[in-house]
């Protein structure tokens, strides 16, 4: 059968067809010289796109200091609005004598730069390890030239920013020598005609709707802001980090012999992925947001910074020492989402203990009545996650059938007590504060809140039907998954009602489309859950990539939009600074196709494999048979990893100061203000 190119990882490679019976999609692998060679010649091409970026950008930095706007081109771009305030700020100002305070441009030092090629030649390029030591020495080159390159940027807008003031300057300076005829017959050209088609003023971004723009909280603690952020932007690594791993394991579903490296066999980077993502990522962003939330809805100062501080590196410990042991092949021996040693885990557990303390005593000396719902979820999150680690951790029930019982408990628990819980209380905060009206129901959602409680508690065993385990336990499992239906949809229904009147607002903002498919999913993952746990879907989708696919609709399409979505909310209050609107659309939609490519192909695949399976067909045909559909999930998960590079920058964007250009025609308008105000 015939092969196609395929995406990989770090580029595009071109996979050779397999050989033979192999068995292989792919007969890809870093073992061939070939891969290599391919390697160096994409960081050649990197290296040298580098080197293309920073002359340009060198050449850009020289020749901005000659290209001062011209006033006069200006006047033609103000709006209507804008030429009125000016007409009325001159005909205050008619007999007052006023004087502009110019800004002085700071000089930049000449910067230079000297490029030094080295080539490398002769016979020595045949063999694999020379190929494998220029690549390696290349990759921190290639940092290195990353970082000037963002030094660079940096240094260019400082500049901008310091030449548009300048320009500012002028143009008030001009403005204020301007007759007001003038600029009367200015605003007279500028009057609408009754024509067909009406060509607006242009506002905000050309080729998207504008967004609205989050306002800055002055009265937020400046030290509550950067702790807040320090954990945010830890998980954003994570998030980098484990999706990499994760993106790696894609590839390795369409090309297996991509590798022969005891430590990054699929075995073991599997759980470096989930682990990394689970504690890494989302847990620390729901740390962070809930050190927002929690003194904030108590109308009160969080009881002890130094412990949240203390939380974050014990958390940032367990992650990384779990990951370097989970590589090196010391795990806690199959237990899924628990494979860190209880020494690691036990460093996460006394984080949630802190954590626990610290919101407790921040919500006893709140100034407020009642505990806002909010408040319910977060901190019953953090009790139920103190719970399951310690029961998935103690060895006296770890033995044969309890086990496998007490792992049902832990896994499950770890999804809907731990992350779903924690992350509706976020969601019980932010989408009401974003949509500026109160929640829906807040009847509503004490009953979620219960009925999750009462329920979700009891569905981990739905995850072995048809095992060993006492068929009972098995039905009680089976009941408490279709009992999820009445928080789920009482939940769903709170957050759609509180939408109500509002839904105009979803074309103004860039959090509350994140909201919205975090709402859908959780509404339609949730329900696929419980329908996954009948006995009759149990036979057709369990042992296959279904479970895949539904753990990424709920973790993915649930807490990661959920978080994305606070994330956007929050961090431009806490800094000022907006994300460019285009980069978040980007993100958005980048991890939303690409979601959807990962787990639709996915679902119908592995149904086909399942029915197959009852069928009797051999078990090597139906992996074959799933080859294409992993194709697929390459592919989604690429997009979905693209998204989080997007994310990641838009975080850059939002936490590093100057990054946004100042209006020219705003800032000529604020002299003209502050000159008119003192005169």
């Amino acid at each position: 059968m015939k092969q196609i190119p395929v995406l990989g990882w770090l580029g595009v490679f071109v996979l050779a067809a397999p050989s033979g019976d192999s068995g292989l999609p792919y007969a890809f692998s870093f073992s061939d010289r070939t891969v290599w060679v391919v390697l160096l010649l994409l960081m050649v091409l990197a290296l040298l796109g580098m080197a293309l970026l920073m002359r340009k950008k060198m050449r850009k930095i020289r020749d901005s200091g000659a290209s001062a706007a011209n006033p006069r081109n200006w006047l033609q771009r103000f709006t209507r609005e804008q030429l009125l305030e000016i007409i009325t700020l001159k005909k205050k100002k008619t007999n007052a004598s006023c004087l502009l305070v110019l800004l002085a441009a700071a000089m930049l030092a000449p910067v230079s730069l000297s490029a030094q090629n080295t080539t490398a030649g002769g016979s020595l390029l045949s063999e694999t390890g020379i190929l494998i030591t220029i690549t390696l020495l290349a990759l921190p080159v290639l940092l290195g030239l990353v970082l000037l390159y963002i030094k660079m940027q940096r240094v260019l807008r400082q500049f901008k920013n310091k030449q548009r003031l300048k320009d500012a300057d002028q143009l008030a300076a001009y403005l204020k020598e301007l007759p007001a005829e003038t600029l009367e017959q200015v605003l007279e050209k500028r009057a609408p005609e009754q024509a067909l088609l009406q060509v607006n003023e242009p506002g905000g971004l050309p080729i998207v709707a504008a967004k609205k723009r989050a306002q800055k909280r002055p009265d937020i603690d400046p030290a509550l802001s950067r702790l807040v952020l320090w954990y945010l932007g830890c998980s954003v690594f994570w998030l980098l980090f484990g999706t990499t791993v994760g993106e790696y394991l894609g590839v390795k579903f369409i090309a297996p012999d991509a590798d022969h490296v005891s430590w990054l066999s699929f075995g073991r980077l599997r759980p470096v992925h989930t682990n990394a993502v689970f504690w890494g990522w989302a847990s620390l962003a729901m740390l962070g947001l809930g050190y927002y939330v929690v003194p904030r809805v108590s109308n009160t100062k969080l009881y002890s910074l130094k412990t949240g501080w203390y939380v974050l590196w014990l958390i940032n410990a367990s992650v990384i020492l779990g990951t370097l042991f989970l590589m090196a092949g010391i795990n806690n021996g199959g237990g899924e989402y628990r494979e860190y040693i209880w020494p690691v885990m036990a460093l996460f557990a006394l984080g949630l203990v802190l954590t626990l303390w610290n919101f407790y005593k921040t919500i006893a000396t709140r100034t407020t009545r009642e505990i806002y719902i909010a408040n319910w979820y977060i901190v019953a999150s953090v009790i139920f996650a103190i719970t399951i680690v310690l029961v998935a951790y103690i060895p006296i029930w770890q033995n044969g059938l309890g086990e496998t019982i007490i792992q049902g408990y832990y896994m499950h628990q770890g999804v809907g007590m731990w992350f779903m819980l924690f992350t509706l209380g976020i969601v019980y905060y932010f989408l009401p504060q974003q949509l500026n009206q109160p929640i829906y129901s807040y009847s509503l959602g004490i009953l979620a809140f219960w009925t999750q409680i009462l329920f979700y508690t009891l569905i981990g065993t739905h995850h072995f039907v048809f095992s060993a385990i006492p068929w009972w336990l098995q039905t009680v499992a089976i009941v408490g998954s279709a009992g999820m239906a009445i928080p789920v949809i009482a939940g769903t229904t709170n957050f759609l009602m509180t939408f109500k009147g509002s839904w105009s607002k979803v074309n103004s903002s860039y959090t509350l489309p994140f909201f919205l498919v975090g709402i859908i999913f959780y509404f339609t993952g949730s329900l696929q859950g419980t329908a996954e746990a009948f006995r009759t879907t149990n036979l057709i989708w369990h042992f296959t990539d279904f479970t895949v696919a539904h753990s990424h609709m709920t973790m993915y399409g649930i807490i990661c939009f959920f978080l994305w979505a606070a994330i956007y909310a929050i961090v431009p209050r806490l800094t000022g600074k907006e994300p460019p609107q285009i980069s978040v659309g980007i993100h958005f939609w980048l991890a939303l196709i690409g979601l959807l490519f990962y787990i639709i192909p996915l679902m119908y695949g592995s149904t086909l494999r399942g029915v197959a399976w009852l069928n009797g067909v051999p078990f090597i045909e139906t992996v074959k048979g799933m080859a294409p559909y992993w194709l697929w999930r390459a592919i989604g998960g690429s997009l979905m990893w693209a998204s989080h590079l997007v994310f990641a920058y838009n975080m850059y964007r939002m936490y590093v100061p100057g990054n946004e250009l100042p209006d020219i025609r705003e800032a000529a308008l604020n002299r003209l203000r502050e000159d008119a105000a003192t005169s």
